[in-house]
């Protein structure tokens, strides 16, 4: 790590992880690095139905494990990317419906969809302390972590 990213995720993970304030992750697109992963300590992470977040691409992913960047698809269905997989997992928390055909093509609905789940998930976090939401959020994080077979 030339440049210091892993450093600087771990960080950002430490310092997000104590906040004392509401944290909410909205997921619009794709997150595919360890830049997802610096945004994954939440106390709740909303993604739109249709995005992808991984902490690699599946590109990345066959390369490193395949020696073959031509096997996304192979990885891709391994990393379970997609919303659907992903909220079955318990790494997010809800999905946020898109309008027809996608975000891109109605940008005022896609936008009014994630305020509404914004703004109903902040006032269920507003009834916490401080200190619940700091505890909640690590037990959430360590969660992640444990084994699947």
């Amino acid at each position: 790590e030339e440049r210091g990213q892993a450093e600087a995720i771990a960080r950002n993970l430490r310092e997000m992880a104590s906040l004392k304030t509401p944290i909410i992750v909205c997921i619009t697109g794709e997150g595919g690095s360890g830049g997802a992963l610096a945004i994954a300590v939440g106390d709740r992470i909303l993604m739109l139905e249709h995005s992808v977040y991984a902490v690699i691409s599946p590109e990345g992913c066959a390369a490193i494990l395949w020696s073959d960047g031509t096997k996304g698809e192979q990885a891709a269905e391994a990393l379970k990317p997609t919303a659907k997989d992903i909220i079955k997992l318990g790494v997010i928390d809800e999905i946020v419906r898109e309008p027809v055909g996608g975000a891109h093509r109605d940008h005022a609905a896609t936008a009014k969809n994630m305020k509404e789940a914004i703004a109903r998930n902040l006032a269920e976090l507003n009834k916490l302390s401080a200190d619940e939401l700091v505890e909640g959020r690590y037990n959430k994080f360590r969660a992640m972590t444990r084994c699947m077979e």
